[in-house]
């Protein structure tokens, strides 16, 4: 979808309208469907605590603004996907690599901070090694089933397992592609990256074709984010001053990001096609986040390029480290994230998330035009 000042219009009155949380129904659709559980596939913008489970925890301040504490999250608060839960109805998805006080009644997040489609990448966890995970997890839990089958001891597992019916009955969820834009970019031109969209497309094409062999039906896609428009983009974008928008954005990487949501779109067109039964939903995320960036002074928000934790001077810190320069320190967070976009560089603030969630969970940024609910 082109973002046009059309779309940005309708898209402001989403977001001052959702700017108070997103509401658990909406959407004219005629049925709305049940669903037992959530399985969710990505990198950090979606990951709940895989990451900070296998790889390195998440510091303070991440998680501050709603949790508290540190969450797994690469935010203060609530991702999309936990937006997506809530309103579903379900609880937030607990991340398949992490052993503490996790629940898999309602789903599992397989999503890794840093992931990407294809190999190399920034993590050992492309998504072919998270649907692998996935079919590992489905197999144990039927076959649990099935082995204690009328024992007393399954009552302890079905608390804290889907039941086998549920992988039928359950969302599959993607957020995935922005790594594999940002690790060529940082590897290559943008002329290469944009060559390899075809073979990046392919490997997501054959892992919805393996969910799609475990009975998987109902798929939720969000496109790629407006990459050229993350503040990190901004800093370290040696050839900035010619390419940028009206927003601050870099073009050049903003162009690709485009360049493989269109073609990812016309994948989800074959792909429906070829898997008869599935419902598959493309979602058009990158016109919700840079709707969000053209409007941001008008909606409450400062200048899109600045972000709240690890800055000075549009310099930028991982989140949780000090740096200290000429005796002052710098990497402290905000005295309010709720005015930022971003909330470290990378990711977006808990507030601009639920504003995004309000922008696509009711089908006005998703094809078919149907609301969350409706893609049974």
């Amino acid at each position: 979808m082109e973002v046009t000042n059309k779309t940005i219009l309708i898209l402001g009155l989403i977001f001052l309208l959702g700017d108070k949380g997103v509401k658990a129904n909406g959407g004219s659709v005629a049925k709305k469907c049940k669903f037992s559980a959530i399985f969710n596939f990505g990198d950090s913008n979606s990951d709940t605590g895989g990451g900070s489970a296998a790889l390195r925890e998440i510091p303070p301040p991440n998680g501050i603004t709603f949790f508290g504490v540190p969450s797994g999250r690469a935010c203060d608060g609530r991702l999309l996907i936990d937006f997506i839960a809530e309103r579903l109805g379900l609880p937030y998805v607990s991340a398949y690599l992490d052993s503490f006080n996790t629940n898999f009644r309602t789903g599992a997040n397989f999503a890794i901070g840093g992931s990407s489609i294809v190999r190399p990448g920034y993590s050992p966890f492309p998504l072919d090694i998270q649907i692998s995970q996935f079919v590992q997890f489905k197999s144990h839990t039927i076959a649990l089933f099935k082995k204690l089958n009328g024992s007393r001891s399954v009552q302890a597992f079905k608390n804290n397992l889907p039941r086998p019916e549920d992988f039928g009955n359950a969302l599959y969820t993607f957020d995935i592609g922005q790594n594999d834009l940002s690790y060529g970019f940082q590897h290559g031109s943008e002329t290469q990256v944009k060559k390899s969209i075809p073979s990046i497309l392919d490997k997501f094409s054959q892992a919805i074709h393996t969910l799609y062999a475990q009975g998987a039906r109902r798929f939720w896609v969000h496109n790629t984010g407006p990459v050229g428009c993350l503040p990190y983009s901004y800093i370290y974008y040696p050839y900035k001053q010619q390419n940028l928008d009206n927003s601050g954005c870099v073009k050049p990487q903003n162009e690709v990001a485009r360049e493989f949501n269109r073609q990812l779109k016309n994948r989800i067109f074959k792909l429906r096609t070829q898997l008869r039964g599935a419902s598959l939903s493309y979602v058009d995320v990158y016109s919700a986040k840079y709707g969000l960036i053209s409007r941001a002074k008008n909606i409450g928000f400062g200048d899109p390029m600045m972000f709240c934790c690890g800055n000075y001077y549009r310099y930028h810190i991982d989140c949780g480290k000090r740096a200290v320069v000429n005796g002052t320190v710098y990497g402290n967070p905000c005295r309010d994230p709720s005015k930022f976009i971003s909330w470290d560089g990378i990711h977006y603030s808990e507030r601009a998330n639920r504003m995004v969630a309000a922008a696509i969970l009711n089908g006005t940024l998703t094809d078919p035009p149907v609301s969350i609910e409706g893609v049974c």
